[in-house]
């Protein structure tokens, strides 16, 4: 086997196949236009709202339901993509949350929608605001409808059964379903404000989503439910191809199918407007589709006046789930971005700090080879500032105060890594080998050292990023990203041009200035001693 002496080695192909890779990265960000990192709450600004649980009765809030909410609403706000969400229980009926970039009515929208999603026929449409001749001038107390603000006891709503074929039978007399005189004499006086609300038995006049609450708005006279939204088992956002109006697809689970093709049969030999089925959001009408034939295999698509933001905010909101507790906003806070800026160039300056120190030291110590330090430091900070702009664009990784303390951490951890392998020269050219030779003997024996030392951090990291919460997760990643870019980098980068910088006159022959001369290493004065005890021992064998 050869020896790392005679090893055959080409440090300028592996510098060159390290530039290929940082130069990939940098293209990168310039097609995905990330030219900056994302930043987090702490440092961008952004808002953290209070959401306090309205119990239903005395026995307080149940806590599996408060968690439950709590994983829903984060699922919710990390759709958005925004990056270092914390959404954390507080107390026995309380979840706060904090989003960075987010304002806070749109944050407060996000989380807090109940997101009742039913599917009832359409019976009547309206869009005039004067009142049928001949009908009542006032709105007669007819039971069969609930209005704004009323309740029902829950005893008296039956629980809609869970097996398919019991589902299929009752759907037929949902179907079946027609408007008395009292309930169309409502529905010709009700103007729209606030949503109407009704159990899934009951029937329920309402208005567009979209609309006002002018007395013209359009309005829908419909039947009981005829699907609930727990039936959807996907929701997703887009745009149909040759198409500019956006649209979310709802995809429905295997009992949701088979009742939404039964439904559609129905409908599609029905007469306007009872061919339609409205898609009912929290007492509003999204949309009301004609059927023209049956739609088999769980799929349809809700269309209306969306623009990207709300169709995506109406997928996730459908797709998560709806929450199984009212909340009530009790608090909001918003962070100014100037604030942000402030300790974003607080820690820019200990950053720098640091920084200078590690040089200092390095210029001190080992002179010359501060060279080889600042050019390794210069490609780890080019190449992490790199990975967190991507990261940032890819999959929402925001960089927060404390992420940036996991950098400066690191570049302790980086420092290490040049002191390990300077000394490890040292010591081989202390032993009387040549610089250019103990540039490898020393590279073979730091090396399990660096990988060891920057194995552990690493480990440190990942234990306390699966720990942690909130923004404790982004010093542990930034800290474990930061210190495998070093490992990367001391392969790749330090120990490649360690071994051209000693081809050269300067390093090789151990110039003044270079951190090699003999004086600096301590060799001569080894020679000296090892010369007085021969000395010594010459003359106690004369004597």
């Amino acid at each position: 086997m050869p020896t790392p002496t005679t090893r055959r080695r080409r440090p300028g192909m592996t510098l060159l196949g390290l530039f290929v890779i940082v130069a990939i990265m940098a293209a990168l960000m310039v097609f995905s236009r990330s030219w900056t990192p994302r930043l987090g709450l702490d440092l961008s600004g952004g808002t953290t709202i209070t959401l306090t649980a309205i119990s239903s009765g005395t026995g307080g809030v149940d806590p599996a339901n408060l968690e439950q909410a709590r994983n829903i609403i984060e699922q919710r706000v990390n759709s958005l993509g925004v990056g270092e969400v914390s959404v954390t229980t507080s107390g026995s009926n309380q979840i706060i949350v904090s989003a960075p970039n987010v304002q806070g009515d749109a944050l407060i929208e996000m989380v807090g929608q109940t997101a009742q999603l039913e599917f009832r026929r359409v019976y009547n449409v309206d869009q005039s605001t004067a009142y049928i001749e001949g009908k009542a001038t006032e709105l007669p107390s007819v039971p069969t409808i609930i209005q704004p603000n009323d309740t029902i006891d829950p005893a008296d709503v039956p629980e809609l059964p869970t097996d398919t074929k019991e589902r299929q039978a009752l759907l037929a007399e949902l179907l079946a379903w027609t408007p008395s005189e009292e309930d169309n004499k409502i529905f010709y006086e009700f103007q729209c404000g606030d949503p109407m609300s009704a159990e899934w038995n009951q029937p329920l006049i309402a208005c567009p989503r979209n609309e006002g609450t002018e007395t013209t708005s359009l309005k829908y006279l419909l039947g009981p439910m005829i699907l609930e939204g727990n039936l959807v088992k996907n929701a997703s956002a887009g745009l149909p191809e040759g198409q500019m109006k956006w649209i979310v697809t709802l995809e429905f689970d295997g009992q949701g199918a088979t009742l939404f093709s039964d439904a559609t049969t129905e409908l599609a030999n029905a007469t306007e407007p009872t061919d339609q089925f409205a898609i009912v959001l929290d007492g509003r009408v999204i949309s009301a589709p004609s059927v023209n034939e049956p739609i088999p295999g769980g799929n349809a698509q809700i269309s209306g006046t969306f623009n990207q933001d709300s169709a995506n905010n109406l997928a996730n909101v459908l797709k998560y789930g709806a929450l199984p507790l009212t909340f009530d906003s009790s608090d909001a806070e918003t962070i100014s971005p100037t604030l942000g800026a402030d300790q974003l160039i607080a820690g820019l300056i200990a950053g720098g700090i640091g920084l200078l120190l590690v040089i200092g030291f390095c210029l001190l110590y080992y002179r010359g080879l501060t060279v080889l330090v600042v050019a390794s430091l210069m490609m780890a900070g080019g190449v992490v500032y790199m990975l967190i702009c991507l990261l940032g664009q890819s999959v929402g990784f925001a960089l927060s105060l404390p992420g940036l303390a996991g950098v400066i951490v690191a570049i302790g951890i980086t420092a290490d890594s040049f002191v390990i392998y300077f000394e490890r020269i040292r010591d081989d050219a202390r032993e009387g080998r040549s610089i250019r030779t103990a540039v490898e003997t020393g590279w073979e024996r730091a090396r399990r050292t660096i990988v060891v030392a920057d194995g552990v951090t690493i480990l440190s990291a990942v234990v306390l990023f699966i720990l942690s919460i909130g923004a404790i997760k982004g010093f542990a990643f930034t800290l474990g990203l930061t210190t495998l870019v070093d490992l990367a980098l001391i392969f790749f980068f330090t120990k490649p041009l360690m071994s051209l910088l000693v081809k050269t006159k300067f390093y090789g022959q151990g110039m003044k200035g270079s951190g090699f001369e003999a004086t600096h290493l301590g060799i001569e004065p080894a020679r000296r001693r090892r010369a007085t005890k021969d000395r010594t021992a010459k003359e106690a064998a004369n004597v």
